[in-house]
């Protein structure tokens, strides 16, 4: 496994909305520990997109040896879309409610435990999701779930409290919940559904098990496309765990997906406009939606492993 530089300027972009305490007491406490091992430290406390693109940029400017991304997977999404392309590679500290990104890389979530694998410095190359030329680092899903973070999004909370105010969102959404029509494109094959979910994973996820959620690599080079048939609203049990699943952050389980891996696809609906969730962050795009897959996109600082046998 490459070995990132052990010596530069440690670029540290904190979400200042994310993680307990306030961003700029983690990076003081970050701070200390990098310098501690004689690195030096450019902290930046950002808020939004164009603020954590201009750090990343400034960064690249002043040729640090690693950029880290301290926030939730739409946090280090973000620093990764703007490290593409250069071969700085991305540091992790998981600060987010899912962290599906850290944990299928096995980076711990403890920030100064993250920070001690920045500075060990062993780094591993991995693919990217990309659709119509924005980059994902875990999924894109369009449907339903896209609808339920929207509406969260409208009742922002904290604790247990964000548990039961997601549920009631869930539930909202489903009673007004209607399947799209879809054509999904390979090049060799054309494939026509009504569904509820459409999910596109960048490698593909378990679908089962304690694991469920999660990736073995990264590095396999495939889209996982899950066309998802929850039976719509003759079945709505099924569509109401479907979309929970999804809301706590497991992948589904069951007959009712349809997996496609491919290295690229276009997905077609009636709608020009489609609302889309990259990595948790909805945004809204036209369509059609182009998604190829990125091999060896990005260099990640990762945990040291033991080789599979």
């Amino acid at each position: 496994m490459p070995s990132a530089r052990d010596s530069g300027t440690i670029a540290l972009i904190l979400n200042k909305g994310a993680g307990a305490g306030s961003g700029a007491e983690l990076g003081e406490r970050l701070g200390l520990l990098f310098r501690g091992a004689g690195r030096e430290v450019r902290l930046t406390i950002a808020g939004t997109g164009a603020e954590i693109a201009a750090a990343v940029k400034a960064a690249l400017g002043a040729n640090a040896a690693v950029v880290v991304a301290g926030g939730g997977d739409g946090t280090v999404s973000a620093v990764a879309a703007a490290l593409v392309g250069h071969d700085t590679p991305l540091g992790v500290v998981a600060l987010g409610t899912l962290n599906h990104f850290a944990r299928d890389l096995r980076i711990p979530l403890d920030p100064e435990a993250a920070a001690q694998v920045i500075l060990a410095g062993h780094t591993a190359a991995i693919d990217l999701g990309q659709v119509n030329g924005r980059t994902f680092l875990n999924n894109a899903s369009l449907g339903l779930y896209p609808q339920i973070v929207r509406a969260r999004q409208r009742h922002p909370a904290t604790g247990f409290r964000k548990w039961i105010i997601a549920a009631w969102i869930t539930l909202k959404v489903l009673a007004r919940h209607r399947a799209m029509a879809i054509r999904l494109n390979l090049g060799d094959a054309v494939v026509l559904r009504r569904t509820p979910i459409v999910f596109v994973g960048n490698n593909e996820y378990r679908a089962a098990g304690l694991a469920a959620g999660s990736r073995d690599s990264l590095s396999d080079g495939t889209l996982a496309i899950y066309i998802v048939n929850a039976g719509g609203r003759r079945h709505p049990l099924r569509l109401l765990r479907l979309a929970w699943h999804m809301v706590v952050g497991t992948a589904l389980d069951g007959d009712h997906l349809e997996l496609v891996r491919t290295t690229a696809a276009t997905v077609e609906a009636k709608q020009t406009m489609l609302h889309m969730a990259l990595d948790g962050e909805v945004e809204l795009f036209v369509a059609p939606l182009e998604f190829r897959i990125l091999p060896a996109a990005l260099t990640v600082v990762v945990p040291l492993q033991e080789p599979r046998r």
